[in-house]
């Protein structure tokens, strides 16, 4: 087992790692921009190294200043957390070059993975349903009209270096290929440098299911089952549960058996995600796969009573995993808690917390980084706050996650509690019938 580990991130996922961490009798070592020299996990952790300056790229995506600090504290291992470097090939690959474990996916399956059209095809070869559309990256509008045509209008254009809908687009119909072309290469340049687009058959009314893995060095791999994450905003995910509402036994056995195909393909290691649409007719299909930790795992940790955090470094350190696939026992659900004003489109509202009470009892888990006084830095993503509650059944959920938000006081900023608290008396989301665009007609000035 580790000695020593550097957790490369901020924030909640920062400290949640760190709690584990000492669980297991394992050191931590917290790395923090200036921005971030208040944070609990620089307070909580048993080393903190500052790494440079507020911006990004000058702290948590510097992988030389990372090291350095791993070096310095003679570190044995790096968590990455989710988000900045916990995708970056590169930095898996420096890690392994200076022996310092990284808790995550090797730069080969990182690199594999992260390239959308490369994922499908890697999937498609291993027997997963794949959606229909191109084979790889569409080298002209000509090529791409033609392919749409094939598949039938309505398609997506989309970006296959993309992430959080950058470099995405619906088109209806013919006439539309061009400007929809022109627009996703633009903004795919723009946002990851890359202009390649590829195609994909637009799903009718889809529904945004993952199923979480855990892989060993082995290459076996099991499934701990699905979150619905149909619930989204602009494609960035507001609301998770799971069990999901639509699932069926028969679908679940179905996901996960082509889950683990598919990790096991390319021998797959440590904690992800398969990510599937399921259409209205009750068929999946897969979309990408995340190689890392997702922001809402613990609600799968709560239906499965299964720390993943403490399997990741487990199977980071060498140790196998069981075999064992795991079934939702409850219901839980995640509401995410920015630092954003809903009723001006999200916009985000960092700024200080002059009041903080968070809601407790039974099934209730508050994951979250801040406090009354903490003042709320620019830079960042504007997540502060995780909020899970766990229930016999969904409808329980509901209940109790509705009494939660009332509980929750987060004063001096603007954030999306508001918003929750609509949703869990929306007739159309609390009858679990509902698909990824629903947000989309949802009436956000009565908030």
């Amino acid at each position: 087992m580790f000695h020593k580990i550097l957790i490369a991130n901020r924030g909640e996922i920062a400290l949640r790692i760190i709690r584990t961490c000492k669980e297991m009798g394992i050191k931590t070592v917290a790395v923090y921009s200036t921005a971030d020299k208040e944070s609990l996990h620089v307070r909580f952790a048993d080393e903190a190294v500052c790494i440079g300056e507020a911006p990004s790229k000058n702290s948590y995506l510097n992988i030389p200043n990372i090291i350095s600090a791993a070096e310095i504290t003679n570190s044995d291992a790096i968590h990455p957390g989710y988000g900045f470097l916990a995708e970056n090939a590169e930095f898996s690959k420096v890690c392994e070059e200076y022996q310092i474990k990284f808790i995550g996916a090797n730069a080969d399956m990182i690199n594999n993975m992260g390239d959308k059209a490369t994922a499908k095809d890697t999937m498609k070869r291993a027997g997963v349903p794949t959606i229909p559309g191109s084979e790889g990256i569409i080298n002209s509008i000509k090529e791409g009209e033609l392919i749409a045509k094939e598949v039938g209008y309505p398609i997506m254009l989309k970006a296959t270096a993309g992430g959080g809908g950058r470099g995405m687009r619906l088109v209806k119909k013919k006439q539309e290929f061009q400007m929809a072309w022109d627009s996703a290469r633009q903004e795919s340049s723009a946002a990851f440098g890359n202009d390649d687009l590829y195609l994909e058959k637009f799903i009718e009314e889809p529904r945004h299911i993952e199923i979480q893995i855990i892989g060993d060095a082995t290459g076996r791999a099991c499934h701990l089952s699905e979150r619905d994450c149909s619930i989204q905003r602009r494609h960035q995910k507001l609301v998770e549960e799971t069990p999901s509402p639509i699932i069926t036994t028969k679908l679940r056995e179905d996901m996960g058996k082509a889950a683990i195909k598919g990790a096991e393909a390319i021998k797959y290691e440590g904690a992800g995600t398969v990510e599937f649409l399921v259409d209205k007719y009750g068929k999946f299909y897969f979309m990408e796969m995340n190689t890392r930790i997702q922001v809402e795992h613990p609600i799968t940790e709560e239906v499965t009573d299964y720390d993943l955090i403490k399997e990741q470094i487990k199977v980071a350190a060498g140790i196998h995993i069981s075999g064992e696939n795991y079934l939702p026992q409850m219901h839980s659900i995640e509401c995410r808690i920015n630092a954003e004003n809903p009723r001006k489109n999200f916009r985000p509202n960092p700024g200080k917390i002059t009041n903080l009470h968070f809601p407790g009892g039974h099934g209730v888990r508050v994951d979250s980084h801040v406090y009354a006084g903490y003042t709320i830095p620019p830079n960042y993503d504007s997540m502060i706050a995780k909020l899970i509650v766990t229930a016999q059944t969904r409808e329980e959920a509901l209940i109790k996650m509705k009494r939660a938000l009332e509980e929750m006081v987060i004063e001096g900023v603007e954030t999306t509690i508001p918003f929750h608290l609509k949703l869990m008396d929306d007739e159309q989301f609390k009858s679990g019938n509902f698909t990824t665009a629903f947000l989309e007609t949802f009436d956000f000035k009565s908030i």
